[in-house]
């Protein structure tokens, strides 16, 4: 057996976890293609120690860190395809490599889907957020906006004019009831029932159909996901649907799927995600799949 264990995606999660199993004295394989999902900020916040800095920065300093170890290898490539064989499971990749190892772990993260709105996704990341932890302080108590993508936005509406005076564009997606439009009154949220053109501008401007503009600092915007790799439906694991779209289902402790072997981690295995909460999902998905490899007798 070549690998104790082989982590698809080299990410906060993948390497969190790939830390845990290289301190425990495990042979690790790590494959990642290197596409962060948060790759298009310039800076991440929200990290004890780490707030401010760039998220490349601080993925390429655990890299360094987690390659320190001798027992872990890295493979710049992408996990394409996974099968059960006598002895565990057999990985192959994009660049037509073959990796067997006893343990799998998913760390493979997610793709947002953001609405179809012209000007939207030049500015994800930069001036269009999902998250007003990570990205909210740093508009300075500015005009923010609310791009209503679901029922669920209306949480997010509710939330921000804690980090600056908040309009709701609602956007056709649905029409707020009587509760629902006091409760975003009580908190001073401008409410826009209509439909959104274009985003525009050095910001992230608002472009409605009848032609006005307001002008905002940051849009905040709940989008879809989608796991970033088949490899968890190839294998047969199960998945649950959260509010925003299907995740990974595992075990809440040790983060093993429905196959046995198979462990998965990050914002591909959970309902919400932060670079914060993906470290601390990884470093429980590490020492679940070394607690298996010692007490469990499987695949």
């Amino acid at each position: 057996m070549e690998h104790d264990i082989i982590i698809a995606g080299g990410s906060y999660a993948g390497l969190s976890a790939g830390l845990q199993l290289a301190r425990a004295r495990q042979k690790v394989l790590v494959i990642d293609a290197g596409q962060r999902r948060n790759r298009f900020a310039a800076t991440s916040h929200g990290f004890l120690g780490q707030d401010g800095r760039a998220p490349g920065d601080i993925v390429n300093d655990a890299r360094a860190q987690l390659m320190d170890y001798p027992t872990v290898e890295w493979a710049s490539d992408s996990a394409i395809h996974a099968v059960r064989d006598a002895d565990g499971f057999v990985m192959e990749t994009a660049h037509g490599q073959r990796y067997s190892a006893k343990r799998l772990l998913l760390a493979t993260g997610v793709i947002d889907e953001l609405p179809d709105v012209p000007g939207l996704t030049e500015r994800w990341g930069k001036s269009v957020f999902h998250c007003p932890y990570c990205h909210g302080y740093e508009l300075e108590q500015g005009p923010i906006g609310v791009l209503a993508t679901s029922p669920m936005s209306l949480h997010h509406a509710l939330m921000l004019p804690d980090w600056g005076p908040t309009t709701f564009f609602t956007n056709g997606v649905f029409e707020p009831d009587l509760e629902q439009r006091q409760s975003l009154a009580q908190r001073g949220v401008t409410l826009v029932p209509e439909r959104v053109e274009r985003i525009e501008g050095e910001r992230a401007n608002v472009v409605l159909v009848d032609g006005r503009v307001i002008a905002i600092d940051g849009l905040f915007v709940l989008p879809r996901t989608r796991v970033a790799s088949s490899l968890a439906a190839s294998l047969g694991c199960n998945f649950e649907e959260g509010p925003l779209g299907a995740f990974i289902q595992t075990d809440p402790m040790t983060r093993e799927t429905s196959v046995p072997g198979v462990f998965a981690c990050g914002d591909a295995a959970m309902p919400f995600g932060s670079v914060a909460l993906a470290v601390g999902d990884g470093v429980r998905a590490g020492s679940g799949v070394h607690r298996s490899l010692i007490f469990q007798a499987h695949p």
